[in-house]
């Protein structure tokens, strides 16, 4: 049997005493594309940290290829993290540079590269994302869906194994977000990576996974394909999915 290529063992995670993550179990497999749903403030984003140990879990343990997140030295750990790409929900672009230089930017601090070779990755992943005409631009030129598309160039610039999204769709119209949605799943499936998304919009978590988790109250409430999670009989996820104010979820 493949070992996953994502292992989350009964982590939890606390802040101010208060739980957010009571005992997740969670496997990720090459190639699959995995949506995290739930309420905001559920602790989807704050999971997604634990898999590039942005943040460490107060107990459990994070495995990358078999190999425990919390036992690896900052090398190991920096070898892990050029095998993952990252978007941030806000984008996360330095206004400070243009937009060529903010996606070139990992490549550069890699050492690995001469500016040619940066030049030419960075041309070529913005042509991916159809922004090779923006090149020189800076961020606060551009409309919030184009940053999304920048900060998704610079996360696939270093040809990563895993991208994780946090929130891609959150504060965009739903066209554009529905272009950030098919951008995911093309660049899914061209650069044959394995995907986790975190999201409370429905209509994405359908579109770009083939597997759909559902946190609630700290665990994994539901754990399946969209078709399974469509069908759910259990009136917490038919709650959240329909998006209804009654029901067993209140609102935060």
């Amino acid at each position: 049997m493949t070992t996953p290529l994502i292992q989350i063992q009964n982590v939890h995670k606390a802040f101010n005493g208060k739980p957010v993550l009571d005992g997740i179990n969670l496997d990720v497999a090459h190639g699959e594309s995995v949506t995290v749903i739930g309420q905001s403030g559920c602790g989807k984003s704050v999971l997604l940290k634990h898999v590039i140990r942005l943040l460490e879990p107060d107990q459990g343990h994070v495995l990358f290829d078999g190999k425990d997140l919390g036992e690896l030295d900052s090398r190991k750990l920096t070898e892990v993290r050029k095998r993952i790409g990252m978007l941030f929900q806000s984008a996360a672009l330095f206004d400070s540079m243009t937009v060529a230089e903010n996606v070139g930017l990992g490549l550069k601090e890699s050492q690995q590269y001469t500016s040619k070779e940066i030049d030419k990755i960075v041309t070529e992943k913005l042509e991916m994302v159809g922004l090779a005409d923006a090149a020189d631009k800076s961020p606060a030129e551009l409309s919030g869906g184009m940053r999304k598309r920048v900060g998704l160039a610079r996360a696939i610039a270093g040809n990563p194994e895993v991208l994780l999204y946090d929130e891609p769709t959150t504060g965009l119209d739903p066209i554009t977000s529905d272009m950030i949605n098919d951008m995911i799943v093309d660049l899914t499936r061209i650069l044959e990576v394995t995907s986790i998304s975190v999201t409370h919009d429905m209509k994405s978590a359908f579109k770009i996974a083939n597997r759909i988790v559902m946190l609630y109250e700290g665990c994994v409430r539901f754990d399946g394909g969209p078709d399974e999670l469509r069908q759910s009989k259990d009136p917490v996820v038919q709650q959240f999915i329909s998006g209804n104010a009654t029901g067993p979820i209140k609102v935060r």
